[in-house]
């Protein structure tokens, strides 16, 4: 999916886990198909999961990341109602891996991406259960990184403007651009809550029409409350999703915002993962059709 991408193969991970974690090395090892951009998962055993990362950065700083993201995916397991997985230990670089990476529990249940819940207004109700219990948790002082989705909507003027000239032959570009033009001129007025930060389809686990579980906690932090809003447009289809608005008590403005916060990331995917990932881009391409169609 990246031209920098670290090669991981079953063997090396076996090497891994014998020599830094000899009590695991009798466990099967899986590589597990996935839709996610970051990492490459390996399943060890039937209670297990490891997390590499896939693209090559400072070992020192990649440590410092994985620590922060065990004790974020920490802090949002005690809150949810729903389960997460939990950081159980973190390894370090060798046997041809040059990184460290994470170990933390698996859990059970499918993919939205592989079970369609965007139809049903129970998950819905159980999305927004999960979104205010993370906004009800303590922000503790802590206020948005500054990185990523979250902040200021102004300050991703330059990756749009990226994303634009790349979606050149694959989008209606014009039209997204006077979109964009709206969105980034809507107001910021909440304060930071808690939030997951990725509630995409790949992120979000499913039993029967119920939401599961939740993945990829590691970025729970502090961001504009309308960051979480974007699964309303990645995960649920327009009954739902005013079933999510109306649970969830939001005002224009911040579902507006929500709606912001989808489109930048959907205009990221579509274009990037176009041949390497095509399952994330047309995710990306469907919420684009979904907030296009909510604005005519």
């Amino acid at each position: 999916m990246h031209d920098d991408q670290v090669d991981l193969t079953t063997d090396i991970v076996a090497t891994l886990i014998q020599e830094q974690f000899p009590q695991w090395s009798g466990k099967p090892i899986r590589p597990l198909p996935s839709t996610g951009t970051v990492h490459a998962i390996f399943r060890i055993g039937d209670d297990l999961s490891a997390r590499f990362p896939l693209r090559p950065v400072d070992a020192a700083e990649a440590l410092a990341v994985l620590e922060q993201e065990a004790q974020a995916s920490a802090e949002l397991a005690q809150v949810s109602r729903f389960p997460a997985p939990e950081p159980v230990a973190l390894g370090k670089p060798g046997a041809g891996y040059p990184m460290p990476w994470s170990v933390q529990t698996w859990l059970p249940g499918t993919v939205a991406f592989d079970a369609d819940p965007s139809g049903s207004a129970t998950f819905a109700e159980d999305l927004a259960a999960f979104i205010a219990a993370l906004r009800d948790a303590e922000t503790r002082g802590r206020l948005f990184s500054g990185e990523n989705r979250g902040g200021v909507l102004t300050d991703h003027d330059d990756w749009m403007a990226e994303c634009f000239e790349e979606s050149e032959g694959l989008l209606d570009v014009p039209r997204l651009r006077q979109v964009w033009s709206h969105f980034r001129e809507l107001p910021r007025t909440g304060a930071d809550v808690m939030s997951h930060g990725d509630l995409i389809p790949g992120n979000v686990l499913v039993a029967g029409d119920r939401l599961s579980g939740v993945l990829d906690t590691g970025g729970f932090g502090p961001a504009d409350p309308a960051l979480d809003l974007v699964s309303a447009w990645h995960l649920l289809q327009p009954g739902p999703r005013e079933v999510l608005r109306r649970a969830l008590a939001c005002d224009d403005l911040e579902w507006e915002r929500g709606k912001a916060w989808a489109f930048d990331q959907a205009m990221g995917v579509v274009w990037y993962y176009a041949e390497s990932n095509p399952t994330m881009s047309s995710m990306g391409r469907r919420t684009l059709d979904r907030i296009l169609e909510s604005m005519e």
